[in-house]
């Protein structure tokens, strides 16, 4: 049996999943405190205190490093076709000098770390941030000189909209569905019949604020800004994204202590929440004239969709379009530990066929 280790570095949290095969041996969540990632400079400067974290969580709970493939999260170097691609150092340097830094660009370091202190391992990414389907349309802004790129949750995206097709008896790629994510950054995409045609760069650029991005900013007030002298490159950098969106309006990321500032009578926090809410419906129901119509559903997921306060929000603006499902979390390990194991079976296949 195929015993897989999962990697997932994320902008407030590190997730760590073992699977034997499709079952977890366990799953956890260890979350970080904003003062506690603050003390590194740069993404890339987490790297050992992450790597650690991982390690040592494998040795509480007993697990020896024996693993036939080590999977991390994908980063954000390149625009990739939805898969799965084995790490490679030519991929880790690419990562680690690539313009957009996120924690997920660690995964397929770590992921690569532990995979070579174990023989016959296998370390692997599958359907990064920069997953590309964009129709060409998509990829055209008012400006030749900053077309429009997507960066986006593509692996837990597809792994829902598959799993929303299963559930209803049907395929993926053979839906028409509007799916956001709700998390430290919101990405909204439009999928048609397997392939998401259009979605927005969730990490710095474009679309709803969020816990942690600024989203969308006007554009001349952000250039005059840029010149002011008021902020740094690096400062305003955090500014988009970081210390931005919910951060910076009410200084914390974390929905569940807004919500109760909110219920405690926060008429500021409740301006603010329900600003990101009325931004990200409006983004929604754009992504039906991508569709040229309706889609079979819209799809809400992501941490934020455990927040009732923001789902029930979001429904009453864009139930209207379409049914609502909801699935709150991500199902990125499972996806990531699914991605491995078809890899690892195509990899034992082919040694088969060549022997």
């Amino acid at each position: 049996m195929p015993r897989v280790l999962v990697v997932n570095p994320g902008s407030t949290s590190t997730k760590i999943a073992v699977f034997d095969d499709r079952q977890p041996l366990f799953v956890t969540d260890i979350a970080h405190d904003l003062h506690q990632l603050r003390q590194f400079p740069t993404v890339m400067d987490q790297f050992d205190f992450r790597r650690q974290l991982v390690l040592q969580e494998l040795a509480a709970r007993g697990v020896p490093l024996q693993f036939d493939a080590v999977i991390g999260r994908g980063g954000l170097a390149r625009p990739v076709k939805s898969g799965t691609y084995p790490v490679t150092p030519a991929m880790i340097a690419e990562e680690r000098a690539c313009e957009h830094q996120h924690a997920c660009d660690l995964g397929c370091i770590i992921a690569y770390t532990i995979a070579r202190e174990i023989p016959g391992c296998q370390a692997l990414i599958a359907d990064p941030g920069t997953t590309d389907e964009l129709a060409p349309e998509a990829r055209i802004s008012g400006s030749p000189l900053l077309p429009r790129i997507c960066i986006w949750h593509a692996l837990n995206q597809k792994a829902i909209a598959r799993r929303y097709a299963r559930e209803h008896g049907t395929r993926y790629e053979d839906l028409r569905l509007i799916i956001c994510h709700l998390g430290g950054g919101i990405s909204i995409a439009a999928h048609d019949h397997g392939q998401a045609i259009d979605a927005n760069n969730a990490l710095d650029g474009e679309g709803p604020f969020s816990p942690e991005r600024a989203g969308s900013l006007p554009a001349a007030a952000l250039i005059r800004l840029c010149f002011s002298g008021q902020l740094t490159e690096a400062e305003l950098l955090k500014r988009v994204a970081g210390r931005a969106g919910l951060t910076e309006h009410l200084g914390t990321n974390n929905m569940q202590e807004v919500v109760r500032r909110i219920e405690g009578g926060d008429d500021h926090a409740r301006l603010i929440v329900d600003a990101m809410v009325w931004h990200t419906a409006k983004a929604i129901v754009s992504e039906a004239a991508v569709l040229c119509g309706p889609p079979d559903a819209i799809i809400l997921t992501g941490g934020m969709a455990h927040a009732d306060y923001v789902v029930s929000r979001l429904k009453r603006r864009i139930g209207w379009l379409a049914p609502v499902a909801v699935y709150p979390g991500q199902d990125e390990m499972l996806a990531l530990a699914e991605n491995a194991l078809t890899a690892l079976k195509r990899h034992t296949h082919t040694d088969r066929t060549a022997g």
